[in-house]
């Protein structure tokens, strides 16, 4: 185990200095520069800009110092947002988007695993059905639309929350259903799928044979045993909600992750996109690292022996 888990963490290690690497040189080969402006700016202004955040520097000396700052955990300063750091703006805007991430795993992972549930056991019957055909919309209505029509719906028609900013419980509702619609049609449908493979294994049909209670036969273990996929979707669907997705915080107005990584692009800071792209990076190498210790707690088949999965 303890095998397993370093060769893992060693992977996520290498992973993010091939994605740092990656994105100092990808950002050094975009034409122009992040004081470009309607105005222009004096020669000696930009000079002394330039030399402020290094860029006058050779490229090698550059990269030296990113790579020597990341280490320490210094992201550097923007750009763009005079006296503030990286490190400030995503712990300043972090804690919106985490919030409604946890929010709308939770909603994606307890609704989608209910209804795949509910439409694998009432196979080819009218909840299957309705089941699919909400799986169907939440993979078809792209978020935004939703983001939209609910904040039309429940916001404007039928004023129960408000449609902008994250000031109350309430107002996690709207946002938390949007950003999470997808996720629950993609995992009911996974879930039924997986759930419908299950309840034709020989195990069950023992359990069955056994007297076991229909209950106890679907929550021990067809469940059990069905949930496997959802828990290897977690890890890539946390990282992509707990990050905010950047419609959604843009059309409820949330001051998260998003809407600085926009803004970024826009006003080509350099050290905020490299910035917002490394703790991107680094949040999805941990989802992962997790959702394989997760496999193993979850299947008690699999087992982590040197430094090897066996099932």
């Amino acid at each position: 185990m303890a095998r397993y888990l370093l060769r893992k963490l060693l992977f996520v290690i290498i992973s993010l200095f091939v994605l740092a690497s990656a994105t100092f040189f990808l950002m050094k080969a975009i034409p122009g520069d992040p004081f470009l402006s309607e105005k222009a700016v004096p020669p000696e202004i930009k000079a002394n800009l330039m030399a402020y955040y290094g860029l006058d520097k050779p490229l090698i000396v550059q990269y030296a110092e990113y790579m020597k700052n990341v280490a320490s955990f210094d992201l550097g300063m923007s750009m763009k947002w005079q006296n503030r750091s990286v490190n400030q703006i995503i712990e300043g805007a972090f804690g919106y988007s985490l919030r409604l991430g946890l929010c709308a795993v939770a909603t994606a992972v307890a609704v989608g695993v209910t209804l795949g549930s509910v439409a694998a056991l009432r196979h080819r019957r009218l909840l299957d059905s309705v089941a699919m055909v909400v799986a169907v919309l939440g993979v078809a209505v792209p978020s935004f639309v939703m983001a939209t029509l609910l904040q039309y719906v429940f916001g404007v028609k039928l004023p129960l929350f408000n449609v902008a900013g994250l000031n109350e419980p309430l107002d996690y509702v709207l946002p938390t259903l949007a950003l999470a619609f997808m996720p629950i049609a993609f995992i009911a449908r996974l879930t039924r799928s997986s759930m419908l493979e299950v309840l034709q294994s020989d195990f069950i049909k023992t359990a069955k044979a056994k007297g076991l209670a229909g209950t106890a036969i679907t929550l021990r273990h067809a469940l059990r045993n069905a949930i496997l996929p959802v828990v290897t979707y977690l890890g890539p669907l946390a990282t992509s909600v707990i990050t905010g997705s950047v419609v959604i915080e843009k059309i409820f107005g949330i001051p998260g992750l998003g809407k600085y990584f926009v803004e970024s692009v826009e006003n080509r800071d350099y050290t905020l996109i490299m910035g917002l792209t490394l703790f991107y990076g680094t949040l999805l190498m941990c989802a992962r690292f997790f959702t394989d210790v997760a496999y193993g707690m979850v299947d008690p088949r699999i087992k982590l022996t040197g430094g090897k999965e066996k099932a």
